[in-house]
């Protein structure tokens, strides 16, 4: 049904380190060290008895695929990296109060790409062929107590072309070890919602917040019997930031059966892009009186509404979502990716200006949402995007030559279902979470499905492959799973929207597709946003994916009933690649380092809310090579701009600024040059053509300012680290530029960078320098600058001494010289001074 104004008021809650696993119940730990590893299908490697000591050991989340060779006969949809088949094996002999009478042992997977099987000593426990799906696993029926125990996991994505991106191959995200009672918290078990109304919440009046508390009883028929006699109670606590209990009630519960109480917290702050204030929410399971189980998490208070004709409001305050589309990977980390990477990202991505996230196509890391809580950005999570039939995934170069069908359709009637509904009971509890997607581009004209309405209109935006073909599905049936998946979504949250995007929006149309939805999003169509607002006037639209140019935002902007808008992409990302060399897309905001790109400055001037100004040149009489329609005989103002100044003196160059302000002053050498810039129409951006001369280019534009110099030739290397104490999974992220004599950046060096480090207890993740078409192996400790930056990913080694000694290339005997616990790495190039860092590790 279409609803003119969809209305929510909820509290949500998000994972805290203490449960990050998200299960909601027992005593969870990671479980990610002392694992190993081989590349290879060996027969009856599930077996305790099997022979695995020369296998690689390795700490997880642990990504294959970016550790090997990229290959142009590989597929570009992959960029061009390989699949195969692995399996990990742990061995572990686990603690006797784990395995005590009337406790259990369970393994959690917050995700396996793709088809793992999973073994304990010997005996399967259970298959998931979803990559992006978290599962987990009873291990207590297999467990032999005080003995060796062998976890085996079998990772199959030998049908490595499956995907339109790169997916990574093997655990790429945590595993935990979680201990509980026969009778616990059920995993994924609890909802909370807010039954106050918007206004009082807005006004911090007390707010009444709904509870619900769901039990699992894992003991078999007999031992229940003889348990007939306890009664269990839940205490629920709801404390605030500072640690104080502002609310708390108890109540009886029945073992298996879901239980609502209703708590009032006083004087409630809210949870906002400003400020995200988190609650935490404290359950704890008493058997007679006496503590067996407990959950804590963060709670987050806020209003969500959608309007038709206003868009949308959170808090009450109606806006527009700045948003970026997200893949799961990280260039040289692959899919691998540790939350100190992500935490700089997202914050990145917020200086810049983005308030939301679209989790592109699927369910992420945990963590990532747990960061989008805290941080302050709002969340489009997503379940699919392929359903029961196949997409193109091209194989050389993006809509190139003959694609390849292998994808995800191949288990979609078996688990969609269950895939769909465990990412919303997964991830209800966060507050950055504003509509669940159930699908992504599944309506392509001709891809497969096809519609009448092909033969007649002309208005779509995406390839159509001919006209209508009856032979192929029938676009009708888009509309009938919608129906299905939706409802899904709805019977385990109603609080939030449902949604799906978009991509042959005028076939759709002709489908319960859009009716399905609460809110409809718009892949690439800006061009139907009026149209169809008239034609559909109880419809709630957004751009659920959009190109960067300065009319699709203006769509946005312009409209009061088209509330927001997500760019394709937010960061480079691997896959989805051109022709060979290039081993990914570079749409995004940020390169695959997470550094900000021209682009990402020119959005910042479109969409901060804080001064921008920031200067880019580029020799001045270029023509316009990128496809602005209407202006492709005109002289090009460019969004990509690199802050480069080195010409030739008395060359014309064009100078842009991308600012927020209404003018700008452009100084050389500390002298006003080019006069009052120009504004052009089609972009917003200021320029200047002006004469070059060497020196210092500054421009001062609404209270920021931006400068570039001439760079002389590479004299030295300049390393900074944004952390020196390394412990647990923090990682050190050292950013390398290439500097002249007077410490300027030069911007066009290309040198060659080793990296050494002197002493045990760190390891080098990787170094990647953001070069789209650089396909040299960035797991090794030398990496070529572009741009004159790269950045190096350092971590504690968390694996066995001997292992790590074994598989790390460069120790030096200079460490033995070294204080206790204190790490030196240098950084070096042929003919550069060379930089140098200490960390120590805790």
């Amino acid at each position: 049904m279409i609803r003119q104004r969809f209305f929510l008021c909820l509290l949500s809650l998000a994972a805290v380190l203490v449960v990050e696993a998200q299960t909601s119940f027992g005593n969870a730990r990671k479980w990610n060290t002392g694992w190993r590893f081989v590349l290879a299908d060996e027969p009856n490697a599930q077996s305790p008895q099997y022979d695995d000591a020369k296998w690689e050991t390795l700490t997880l989340p642990h990504d294959w695929g970016v550790t090997q060779p990229m290959s142009p006969d590989r597929g570009s949809c992959q960029g061009y990296l390989p699949g195969g088949i692995g399996w990990y094996r742990l061995h572990f002999t686990p603690d006797a109060a784990d395995v005590a009478q009337g406790r259990r042992l369970f393994v959690y997977f917050e995700g396996v790409y793709n088809y793992s099987t999973v073994y304990l000593n010997g005996q399967k426990l259970g298959e998931r062929p979803s990559g992006f799906a978290s599962f987990i696993y009873d291990l207590t029926p297999y467990l032999r107590a005080g003995e060796d125990n062998v976890l085996a996991v079998r990772v199959n994505h030998s049908k490595q072309d499956d995907s339109r991106w790169y997916t990574g191959s093997g655990i790429y995200r945590n595993v935990w070890l979680v201990s509980a009672p026969d009778v616990h918290l059920a995993l994924w078990g609890s909802a909370w919602k807010l039954t106050t109304p918007t206004q009082k919440v807005r006004e911090g009046k007390a707010c009444e917040v709904e509870v619900a508390v769901a039990t699992t009883d894992e003991r078999d028929a007999a031992q229940a019997a003889q348990a007939k006699s306890v009664r269990y109670e839940a205490v629920v606590d709801i404390v605030d930031a500072e640690g104080a209990v502002v609310a708390s009630t108890k109540t009886n519960v029945t073992i298996g059966t879901p239980k609502s109480v209703k708590l009032t917290v006083p004087h409630a702050r809210l949870w906002s892009l400003q400020t995200p204030y988190l609650y935490q929410v404290r359950t704890r399971l008493l058997a007679d009186g006496v503590e067996t189980d407990r959950a804590q998490v963060p709670m987050g208070l806020r209003t969500l509404e959608f309007s038709p004709d206003h868009g949308f409001a959170l808090n009450g305050q109606w806006m527009k979502v700045k948003g970026v589309c997200l893949h799961d990977d990280a260039g040289v980390l692959g899919t691998a990716v540790p939350s100190d990477v992500w935490r700089t990202r997202l914050q990145t991505l917020k200086q810049i200006g983005v308030n939301a996230i679209r989790m592109s196509h699927n369910p992420h890391a945990p963590v990532v949402y747990d960061l989008c809580d805290s941080i302050g950005l709002l969340v489009m999570d997503e379940a699919s995007d392929e359903w029961e039939f196949p997409k193109r995934k091209w194989l050389k170069g993006w809509n190139r030559g003959k694609p390849g069908y292998e994808g995800t359709y191949e288990y979609f009637e078996e688990w969609i279902d269950r895939d769909v509904a465990d990412m919303v009971r997964r991830d209800r509890c966060h507050p950055s979470i504003f509509l669940w997607s159930i699908g992504n581009e599944v309506d392509y004209p001709n891809d497969p499905y096809s519609h009448p309405v092909l033969n007649g209109d002309n208005s779509m935006t995406q390839p159509v492959y001919g006209g209508y073909k009856p032979e192929q599905p029938n676009a009708e049936r888009i509309g009938e799973i919608a129906k299905r998946l939706a409802a899904i979504v709805r019977g385990i949250d109603a609080s939030r929207a449902v949604t799906g995007a978009l991509a042959g929006v005028v076939m759709s149309n002709e489908t319960a597709y859009p009716e399905a939805v609460d809110v409809v999003g718009y892949n690439y169509t800006e061009s139907r946003y009026g149209e169809d607002h008239k034609k559909y006037p109880k419809r709630v639209i957004y751009g659920s994916e959009n190109r960067h140019d300065m009319n699709a935002w203006k769509a946005v902007r312009d409209n009061e009933h088209i509330f927001g808008q997500f760019l394709w992409t937010g960061i480079d990302y691997l896959g989805e690649s051109g022709p060979w060399p290039a081993r990914g897309s570079e749409a995004g905001l940020l390169n695959l380092a997470g550094q900000v790109k021209p682009l990402g400055w020119y959005r910042a001037s479109l969409w901060s809310e804080t001064p921008v100004c920031y200067i880019g040149t580029y020799a001045a009489g270029r023509p316009n090579t990128r496809n602005y329609r209407g202006r492709e005989n005109r002289e090009w103002v460019s969004q990509y701009a690199t802050a480069t100044w080195n010409y030739r003196t008395g060359q014309r160059v064009r100078v842009v600024c991308y600012t927020n302000a209404d003018d700008a002053r452009l100084l050389l050498n500390g002298t006003p040059v080019g006069g009052t810039p120009t504004r052009d129409e089609a972009t917003g951006i200021l320029y200047w053509d002006i004469d070059y001369a060497p020196g210092t280019l500054r421009c001062e534009a609404g209270g920021a300012a931006s400068e570039i110099r001439t760079c002389g030739r590479p004299y030295a290397l300049r390393a900074v680290v944004d952390k020196t104490s390394l412990g647990g999974e923090d990682v050190a992220q050292v950013t390398i530029e290439v500097v002249d004599e007077d410490g300027n950046i030069v911007n066009v060096a290309d040198n060659e960078v080793t990296c050494r480090v002197q002493g045990m207890g760190v390891r080098l993740l990787g170094m990647e320098n953001g070069d789209i078409r650089d396909t040299r192996d960035k797991t090794q400790p030398r990496c070529r600058v572009h741009g004159g930056r790269l950045v190096a990913y350092l971590a504690k080694d968390l694996r066995p001494r001997n292992a790590a000694a074994r598989q790390r290339p460069f120790d030096d005997a200079a460490a033995d010289n070294l204080p206790q616990g204190e790490i030196r790495v240098a950084f070096s190039s042929p003919l550069l001074e060379t930089a140098e860092i200490t960390l120590t590790v805790k």
